[in-house]
């Protein structure tokens, strides 16, 4: 509501250009993956990187 408002500025896609990136570490093609599934495929992602000490 504030970005539109104009109140934030340079907000990603109201007053500022989304911008893909050239070449991304994970492509979800949300057209056949649920929203869960897209979840899921990520912290997958993210824990095979990144393990957080527990």
């Amino acid at each position: 509501r504030k970005a539109r408002s104009g109140e934030l500025k340079n907000f990603t896609g109201i007053d500022s250009p989304y911008e893909a990136p050239e070449n991304p570490e994970i492509r979800i093609d949300t057209t056949r993956t649920s929203p869960e599934d897209a979840a899921d495929l990520i912290v997958e992602r993210i824990l095979g990187v990144w393990t957080p000490d527990l």
